[in-house]
C-alpha cells in the first residue's frame, strides 16, 4: 500500500489539489466505515436515519429529507424500511396532526447506539495506534472539516 504521504504528492503534482484529496481520503473513510458494519443489519443509509432519530428524537420526513438533501420519495424508502422492520415507528405530530413524526422503537435505539459503538470502536482502535502528534493533527482537522461541512 501506498504511504498517505506520497499519494499526497502525487495528486498535488498532479494538480488534483487539496479539495480532492480530502474528497478521496473522507470516500475512503466512509467505504471502511460500510465496510465495518455488522452483516445482516440495514443499509447504511437507514442506519444513518436510524441513528439521527436515536441521537435527536422525532422528525419529519421533510426534517429527514432536508438533512441528508435528498428527496422526500428517497427518504420514505428509508423510513418505510425501518417502521417494517420494527426499528421506527409513526406517530401524528401533536402540534400539527397533518404531519407524521418518525421516531426509534427501543429496538432501533439498541441497533443505533450498537453500530455506532462498534464503529467508534473500530476507528478509536486505529487512532490509538497514532503518535500524540498525529492524535492532535487529526482533532485539529476534524474542527475545520467540520467548519467547512457546515458552511
Amino acid at each position: 500500500m501506498e504511504p498517505a504521504a506520497n499519494r499526497q504528492q502525487s495528486s498535488v503534482a498532479e494538480g488534483a489539489g487539496l479539495g480532492a484529496d480530502v474528497r478521496s481520503t473522507i470516500a475512503r473513510l466512509y467505504r471502511r466505515f460500510r465496510s465495518e458494519r455488522p452483516e445482516g443489519t440495514l443499509g447504511d443509509t437507514a442506519l444513518e436515519v436510524l441513528s439521527r432519530l436515536q441521537k435527536n428524537g422525532p422528525q419529519t420526513l421533510t426534517q429527514l429529507s432536508a438533512h441528508d438533501r435528498v428527496a422526500p420519495a428517497s427518504m420514505s424508502q428509508s423510513v418505510n424500511r425501518l417502521t417494517s422492520a420494527g426499528y421506527a415507528i409513526r406517530t401524528p405530530d401533536p402540534h400539527d396532526r397533518r404531519k407524521v413524526l418518525f421516531s426509534c422503537t427501543p429496538e432501533g435505539a439498541e441497533l443505533a447506539l450498537a453500530a455506532r459503538a462498534q464503529r467508534n470502536g473500530w476507528l478509536d482502535a486505529r487512532l490509538q495506534s497514532l503518535s500524540c502528534e498525529d492524535q492532535a493533527a487529526i482533532a485539529r482537522a476534524c474542527a475545520l472539516l467540520g467548519a467547512v461541512a457546515d458552511s
